[in-house]
């Protein structure tokens, strides 16, 4: 099985290559593309399908680690804001995208959903995940969950 056909399991056996940092409530990961740089996933400890399927407690640390990994991003990339979105609508499990917005995007782009972008910007070789050009934001958000994250 390749890493990304199942993406909580290689994060937990140490080989999806994306990871970032295990958290207290999922596994923060790095975008497989970067169109908007420091573009993150929030991956849960467990395969569960929707948010409402985790007991309270592990729902409210998911959801805290999601928003600690926003801040990370902030400090990063200094966007001039963070998208959250848990959809599941493609891939049916529980997963949180962190998508930093940038004031250099066009302002339509920027007053609509991630989702309205072009579909190629998930494909392209343009946009896929680089560590020459992205690593140095991949590794800041690690040095801040790092300083600020116990």
């Amino acid at each position: 099985m390749e890493w990304y056909e199942n993406r909580i399991l290689s994060a937990k056996n140490g080989t999806n290559p994306m990871l970032i940092k295990e958290l207290k409530g999922g596994y923060a990961v790095f975008g497989d593309v970067q169109f908007l740089p420091g573009y993150c996933v929030l991956l849960p400890k467990r395969e569960v399908n929707s948010l409402n399927d985790l007991p309270l407690e592990e729902r409210e640390q998911f959801l805290s680690d999601m928003s600690i990994l926003g801040d990370a991003i902030i400090h990063s990339c200094n966007p001039i804001r963070v998208n959250y979105d848990i959809l599941g609508n493609t891939d049916n499990y529980l997963h949180a995208h962190v998508f930093p917005r940038f004031k250099w995007e066009k302002e339509e782009r920027r007053r609509m959903p991630v989702w309205l972008y072009d579909s190629s910007n998930w494909q392209k070789k343009e946009t896929a995940y680089n560590p020459k050009q992205h690593d140095e934001i991949r590794n800041s958000i690690l040095d801040y969950l790092n300083k600020h994250y116990s």
